[in-house]
């Protein structure tokens, strides 16, 4: 293009307004190293003087050195440009070549409909173009496809060359830390043992526990570290050490390196709908290239396996109902295997304690909690678990495993052929994708009204040729299973041990609530005032059912037996309370709480039992006191006590203070003041004793 047509295409109009100058490099290896590109990029602003722009006019954005012109998401120095474009703020636009601008379509042609718009020019190494005109927008529409094209291109090799050397196993990836190269580019443990150390434990810990959460508790608790790799420019590569956190953990758990397999493809990016990439995780069937035993790993492929079962449970013990929770260290046998028979959702656990040891209740408060109403089941889970535990070890016994493999090849027969049926209804369906493809096939591509019906019957029958394999495929997974002679002896020699395993101290509650879940699916419970009615779900489908007594409540426990009760009753007409214990104590009856009776025992029990005292029932006989005795017999109070003493008097003690009621007298058996009392001498210190409390007069020989 001469000089003279590209001043035609800048008009007045187009110098009134700014020219904007946009550089940039792909990454900041090439801000630093590839300088000629940038320096030709700046040179550009030469050319706008030329074209009539005042120096002060021309505008370089240069925020954009150092990143990929594949998306304008990350790019704001683009986007200011477009912004500025798009009001009018700019005569013309300068880049060195299309793909310093823009290397994706969707862009660079977003970009040319706005200069067509606000009449903006646009300049590059070779010409200048009117994006307005339709022959410089076929121009400039080829050139941008020609540079998304290039860098298609540019990413296929590279991506073909990596491939290639993953494929054998000979690719170099950053390794997590741990695992390094040697001077030959194998890859070893760390030499360093004290990372070999923490490895070996953190694994042996997971396998003990079963729980990420445990295992970071365990370093915590012990005052553990675990080396962690630096990968920023500084110190890179450098092994720090520091507190173990949860997420570290499951990273550790998820990386495939640490069983010494090769691995690669575990990632696919893909653009999000703001512009940006993401990353998501592809399963191991998709995975690029596994080579196992590829170099020295810390645990094997079948324990890496294990783990991630574990987590899975782990994660899925989070979700609405809590269905997979992993087993903790409490005593609760089903522990996440409860369903309430009444709402039907899972009932959660809850741990009180009673003489010392923690006892479990199994609780339906979902609701409560979710909407304020009341708890719907409250279950004590002391008996049931002995119930449970009960009919675990009939259940794994090896009369019934034996009956258990026997249904269990019939089953696998039947499986078989449910399996063929199965396939054959892929086959139908294969069948059926491959006639409408032959149809397609045959149509002449000019009838486009019949064509367009006959691809979109083959997209259908696919679509239905894909959802039939699948469920064929996830149905054949489920039914492999199938143990052969070695493996069901292995079981039935281990089923002869297995009560002693579970009743062995060394054995764990988490150990033993593993042992459950591999049996029991889960466990429906309702609740009367008296039963728990269960019905037990086994992993094979089969069901018992079971009625299990409530256990008594802590009061009830400790209530004493009504036949004490009633020994007591009858014991108050004739003791104290002091004389009952002991009464009790040398017939060795026990009381509720303690190992024998005493005062403040029987007068608890006199009094919560609503039982009369002594006092009241001697009273309701007509008994007098002291103060009644002395009024009746008109002598002071000292002198009942001197009379009863000397059976002058009838009284009964009521107290174990020694305090008594007295039987009323008569004519005849009531004693005078003045009768004599004849002592013998010897008795007469005694007597005196008693003469100095008493107002009658006594006689001695």
């Amino acid at each position: 293009m001469t000089n003279d047509a590209r001043h035609q295409k800048v008009r007045p109009e187009h110098l009134k307004r700014d020219a904007y100058l946009y550089i940039r490099q792909s990454t900041i290896h090439q801000v630093f190293h590839n300088t000629e590109s940038t320096r030709r990029q700046y040179d550009l602003r030469r050319r706008a003087t030329a074209l009539g722009w005042a120096d002060d006019s021309v505008i370089v954005i240069d925020s954009d050195l150092g990143k990929s012109g594949a998306s304008a998401a990350d790019r704001e120095g683009f986007q200011r440009l477009v912004a500025d474009v798009g009001m009018g703020k700019a005569g013309i636009v300068l880049g060195l070549e299309v793909s310093r601008l823009a290397r994706n379509s969707s862009d660079w042609h977003r970009l040319l409909e706005i200069c067509a718009l606000t009449d903006t020019l646009i300049l590059d190494e070779d010409g200048l173009y009117d994006p307005s005109h339709f022959n410089d927008r076929l121009l400039l529409g080829m050139k941008g496809t020609m540079s998304e094209a290039e860098l298609h291109m540019l990413r296929a090799r590279l991506r073909g060359g990596i491939l290639n050397k993953a494929s054998r196993g000979e690719l170099q990836v950053p390794l997590p830390v741990g695992l390094s190269y040697d001077q030959s580019g194998k890859v070893i443990l760390t030499p360093d043992s004290q990372v070999q150390e923490a490895f070996y434990m953190f694994f042996k810990t997971y396998k003990r526990t079963g729980s990420a959460s445990a295992v970071v508790k365990h370093f915590r608790n012990n005052g553990l570290q675990f080396p962690r790799l630096i990968r920023g420019q500084i110190n890179k590569g450098k092994t720090v050490w520091g507190p173990l956190t949860h997420t570290r953990a499951l990273h550790v758990l998820r990386n495939p390196r640490y069983t010494g397999t090769f691995v690669y493809g575990r990632m696919k990016s893909y653009k999000q709908s703001n512009g940006r990439m993401g990353v998501r995780q592809l399963p191991i069937d998709q995975w690029h290239t596994v080579i196992p035993d590829a170099h020295p790993g810390y645990i094997t492929w079948d324990q890496y396996n294990d783990n991630l079962k574990t987590l899975r449970a782990c994660s899925q013990a989070h979700g609405k109902d809590r269905r997979n929770h992993p087993p903790g260290n409490g005593p609760a046998l089903l522990q996440g295997l409860v369903v309430c028979g009444v709402c039907g959702t899972r009932m959660t656990l809850r741990y009180h304690s009673r003489n010392g040891k923690l006892v479990p209740d199994y609780v339906c408060q979902r609701h409560g909690i979710e909407y304020g109403k009341p708890i719907c089941q409250h279950i004590p889970g002391s008996n049931i678990d002995k119930a449970i535990e009960q009919l675990l070890l009939e259940l794994v016994k090896p009369v019934t495993l034996e009956i258990a493999f026997t249904v269990q090849k019939e089953v696998q027969q039947r499986l078989k052929e449910a399996d063929k049926l199965r396939y054959q209804k892929v086959q139908r369906a294969q069948y059926q994708a491959d006639l409408a493809k032959e149809r397609f096939m045959n149509i002449d591509p000019r009838n486009r009204l019949v064509a367009d019906q006959l691809e979109a019957d083959w997209n259908e029958k696919l679509r239905t040729l894909n959802d039939v394999r699948q469920e064929y495929e996830h149905q054949h997974e489920l039914d492999k299973i199938k143990l052969d002679k070695q493996c069901r002896e292995k079981i039935l020699s281990l089923v002869k041990n297995f009560p002693k395993v579970w009743n062995d101290s060394a054995t764990s509650d988490q150990q033993r609530k593993r042992m459950i879940r591999l049996i029991i699916e889960d466990v429906t419970m309702v609740r009367d005032d008296k039963n728990v009615d269960l019905c037990i779900r086994l992993k094979g489908g089969a069901t018992h059912q079971m009625t299990v007594p409530v256990p008594l409540n802590a009061w009830q426990v400790r209530k004493t037996k009504p036949e004490i009760i009633e020994e007591i009753d009858k014991l108050i007409d004739h003791f104290t309370d002091k004389e009952i214990a002991d009464n009790l104590n040398r017939r060795g009856i026990k009381p509720s709480e303690g190992e024998k009776f005493n005062s403040a025992i029987i007068g608890k029990l006199r009094r919560h039992n609503n039982l009369k005292s002594k006092y009241d029932r001697l009273r309701e006989k007509g008994l007098l006191t002291v103060d009644e005795m002395a009024e009746a017999l008109d002598v002071s109070a000292s002198t009942v006590k001197i009379w009863r003493r000397y059976g002058l008097l009838k009284g009964y003690s009521y107290n174990d203070k020694g305090w008594r009621l007295f039987e009323p007298v008569t004519e005849k058996t009531r004693p005078a003041k003045s009768q004599g009392m004849k002592f013998k001498l010897s008795e007469r210190p005694k007597y005196e004793e008693l003469v100095s409390h008493a107002t009658n007069e006594v006689q001695f020989e």
